[in-house]
């Protein structure tokens, strides 16, 4: 699990380590002489040196959002997440993690939706490291794993809804129309899949759908010949009801008495006039009904 540790603050080490290594260069530059061995002040230069080294080696600077995951000889020892110049213990090994919001989009996948029908579907995720521990040392590379497993993700979505409701009547969720409900069940299923490696999905939505090509005709042949039927159905609906409504005034208010056979002809013209897509041309009558 992620440990976090706040380290002491980095300044003071480093002017002492600025100051170290500077009154070793003069020692140095002292107790060098051509010819001659090396005087007890060349071995306090050189031990100088080598703890400025030290200090410099354990300076840590944290910018904001990004993080250092810290390890002692292979022992996690924790996560330094606070911003500024730290200083640590300079044998900890450091691996850099940024925890800053990310996002790709995945590529069009090509996939067989819960129909059978072949469509191509993509996805946007967005998404942060939450546990670096996890991130660090139960994967092995975060940002692949974060790329397969949302690809994974978005095909078992497609194969387990139907592309629209024309495929499916009783489906409950659908890809097209599905809006919030086919967010949710992404972003849970991300979610799942990442948390192992300590990653969190901030968001999840579809931003390509599509039937495959070699039947996106024939599917669009489909939908217009459906909404076809759709319109002719309001059509017949609202014309049905305005006959009962002509015939029922014509009734109430005396006009004219029809019998069954003036009734049918009468709502059959009425049909062909209102239901008809070009304008109706009357033919007039001189005779009765009956000749």
């Amino acid at each position: 699990m992620e440990k976090n540790i706040t380290p002491v603050s980095g300044f003071l080490a480093l002017v002492l380590a600025i100051a170290l290594f500077a009154v070793s260069i003069l020692l140095f530059a002292t107790n060098i002489h051509d010819g001659q061995a090396p005087e007890p002040g060349f071995w306090v230069a050189l031990g100088l040196i080598l703890i400025s080294i030290f200090l410099f080696k354990g300076l840590l600077v944290i910018s904001p959002n990004q993080s250092a995951v810290c390890t002692f000889f292979g022992k996690y020892t924790g996560t330094v997440k606070e911003n500024g110049l730290r200083f640590v213990n300079p044998f900890y090994k450091k691996v850099r993690l940024s925890l800053r919001v990310n996002n790709f989009e995945s590529s069009k996948l090509k996939v067989n939706d819960k129909m059978g029908n072949p469509i191509e579907i993509a996805a946007v995720i967005v998404w942060q490291v939450r546990d670096t521990y996890k991130a660090t040392f139960e994967v092995g590379n975060y940002n692949e794993y974060v790329k397969i497993q949302s690809e994974s993700a978005v095909r078992h979505l497609a194969t387990s809804c139907p592309y629209d409701q024309m495929e499916d009547e009783n489906a409950g969720v659908t890809l097209r129309d599905g809006g919030e409900k086919v967010t949710a069940l992404l972003e849970a299923e991300l979610n799942e899949r990442l948390a192992a490696a300590g990653i969190v999905i901030i968001e999840a939505r579809i931003s390509h759908l599509a039937y495959a090509a070699e039947i996106a005709g024939a599917m669009l042949q489909r939908q217009q010949a459906s909404a076809i039927v759709a319109a002719r159905f309001k059509i017949v609906e609202g014309a049905v009801g305005m006959v009962e409504l002509a015939l029922e005034m014509l009734n109430k208010k005396d006009i004219v008495h029809l019998d069954e056979e003036r009734k049918a002809a009468m709502v059959s013209n009425l049909m062909v006039v209102l239901c008809g897509e070009k304008a109706a041309t009357p033919v007039l009558n001189t005779g009765t009904l009956y000749q």
